[in-house]
């Protein structure tokens, strides 16, 4: 009886010890922001500005913000739409127990430390608990992770190194292996499944889009391994309820994408899946940047599919390979199938699959390499004997702790004053706000002709008035529009007396017949009213903003965000996917046990 409780203790207590262990690694990879400040990578504003509008709108009493103000000089963009809520609905929660100085570092060590924990859950399958746990130190250390906390500050993506291995383990749990179809199908993971493609799509459209792929080619991998439909049919079902559950965000983000210039996110350049291919050169000058930053993530992905392959041998020598091959086997294809996708001879499959060019950048595949590479890593490395696994720890520690320094002098990325914490705070309570993003400006607008500085509202004769004018000194390549009363454009600029995140409002006395040109973007889902009767077909300007016909005398302009007959419809989708999640879960609790 002692022995027995004994030994539960044990189990207990490493299970403890060994998440432990990867939160305490988590907070060494996040080591040099603590020591450091924030590292205001390619996504940092963008991110933080999504926080500030999504905290400003809860508390104004708005739990599901579709319009983010700030963004376009205070003209706002529709950009809680189209870009995922998991991470902005995170990074303003947080804000509410934390400075905004802590709130990215904290969402950094949240994300890192949730990396390493699912591929420690992922690796538990075939490996011991201490291998387990060095496969999730590798994870959250490995180089794509580290870049794109550093380098990329990509919240969204970082979020892939928790769900991916968590689909992966969804996938290819095997509980009643000679039950029958359905049995084996919906053993419990099928439910989980679901709320895994769910969260890939709540954290990152191209994480989703990865997910659904990887789904399908693992779930025939399975199937043929297994010679037995239940991955394929475990799969369809999950991938059909996670994208049900994330229709609330998913149906009005695809119907509404002809309301934005969304082809901005493939037709650019910089973005082109034919300009991301391993260690590629460009001899346009556009391309520098660009090019930079792919040298970097071209070593990255060598070194990681180099340790992958390395590694795999290494399993194969020492016959280390646990699991079973429908369990390692599709790990083993996943560095194979990630340097395929690096090549350019990939490429018709790029154009063949639908959605996968909305990657942008091939190396985004990187995130799914993280989870199977660090436990081929753990497997082919952690001794048998006990005495060495001491030798072989020490030697990861430092390993990791190297890899953190690199990240911290090769990835990490100075704030400039106004890209700072501190700074864009200041800048978002003046009221001045930050420059859009160019894919969720109204179609045939151009952002660059928006400018900064416009009061609320501007009276004019003429709907295709200018407003704004370079500053003295620059040219259109590297300023922005400034408008200013002096510049004559406005012949009054009445004030809004209420303005809320999505309801506005302002009354004032014309003299003349004409139209207010309103700081606020284009939007079909604005309700605009102008003394009380709905306002429609109105003029159209090169900027984007709205411009409404006004008559002489008292004018009352109310904007007011509707909900659309697809936001409607994916909150139902939603629910209906709820409800059947709760019933698949109910019935699949019979089956979660091992038959014997």
């Amino acid at each position: 009886m002692n022995v027995t409780v004994k030994a539960g203790n044990t189990t207990r207590w490493s299970r403890f010890a060994a998440v432990a262990v990867i939160l305490v690694a988590a907070g060494v990879a996040v080591a040099p922001q603590l020591l450091h400040g924030n590292s205001c990578g390619h996504d940092f504003d963008f991110h933080l500005i999504s926080w500030l509008d999504a905290a400003n709108s809860w508390r104004h009493g708005i739990p599901y913000p579709h319009w983010a103000p700030s963004a376009n000089f205070g003209a706002g963009e529709a950009r809680f739409l189209f870009y995922p809520p998991l991470t902005w609905m995170l990074g303003a929660a947080l804000s509410l127990v934390l400075p905004w100085t802590l709130v990215p570092i904290a969402l950094t060590y949240l994300l890192l430390a949730a990396t390493g924990l699912a591929t420690r859950a992922l690796a538990r399958q075939a490996l011991s608990e201490g291998a387990a746990t060095l496969a999730g130190c590798a994870a959250l250390f490995s180089g794509y992770a580290l870049f794109t906390a550093y380098e990329r500050t990509a919240f969204g993506e970082l979020a892939g190194g928790f769900w991916i291995p968590l689909l992966l383990l969804f996938l290819l749990r095997e509980r009643n292996p000679s039950a029958s179809l359905a049995r084996r199908a919906l053993d419990g993971s099928a439910a989980p499944l679901a709320l895994v493609v769910a969260g890939c799509w709540l954290s990152n459209v191209p994480l989703g889009v990865m997910a659904c792929y990887l789904l399908a080619a693992v779930a025939l991998v399975a199937a043929l391994l297994a010679r037995s439909w239940a991955p394929v049919l475990r799969v369809a079902l999950a991938a059909a309820l996670g994208i049900g559950l994330a229709s609330l965000y998913l149906l009005p983000a695809v119907v509404e994408q002809k309301w934005i210039d969304i082809r901005q996110t493939t037709d650019d350049p910089s973005e082109r899946i034919e300009n991301g291919w391993l260690f590629a050169r460009h001899a346009d000058p556009a391309l520098a940047a660009h090019d930079t930053v792919l040298l970097k993530v071209s070593m990255l992905a060598a070194s990681m599919i180099a340790v992958a392959l390395v590694s795999l041998l290494v399993c194969r020598l020492r016959g280390t390979l646990a699991g079973g091959r429908r369990w390692w086997l599709p790990l083993a294809l996943v560095p194979f199938a990630v340097l395929f996708l690096q090549l350019p001879v990939s490429l018709p499959l790029w154009n063949l699959l639908p959605k996968l060019r909305f990657l942008q950048f091939p190396w985004r595949w990187l995130v799914v390499l993280e989870a199977p590479m660090a436990i081929l890593f753990a497997s082919a490395l952690w001794p048998a004997r006990l005495w060495r696994r001491g030798a072989v720890t020490v030697v990861c520690a430092a390993f990791f702790l190297a890899a953190t320094a690199f990240a911290a002098h090769d990835f990490f990325q100075n704030c400039d004053d106004e890209d700072s914490v501190s700074g864009s705070l200041s800048v978002y309570r003046s009221g001045a706000g930050f420059v859009g993003a160019d894919e969720y400006a109204p179609p045939a607008s151009d952002n660059t002709l928006l400018a900064s500085g416009l009061p609320d509202a501007c009276l004019v004769t003429d709907a295709a008035t200018v407003l704004g004018a370079l500053p003295e000194g620059h040219d259109a390549d590297d300023a922005t529009l400034v408008w200013n009363p002096n510049q004559g454009s406005c012949e009054a600029t009445p004030r809004w007396q209420l303005d809320l995140p999505e309801h506005k409002r302002l009354t004032a006395t014309v003299a003349h017949t004409g139209f207010l040109i309103l700081r606020v973007r284009s939007y079909p889902a604005w309700r605009i009213a102008v003394n009380g009767r709905l306002a429609g077909g109105l003029p159209r300007r090169d900027d984007g903003l709205i411009v409404v016909p006004v008559p002489q005398g008292p004018v009352d302009v109310a904007l007011e965000w509707s909900t659309t007959r697809d936001l409607l419809a994916g909150g139902w989708l939603s629910a209906l996917a709820a409800l059947v999640l709760i019933v698949l879960w109910r019935y699949e609790r019979r089956f979660r046990h091992p038959v014997h």
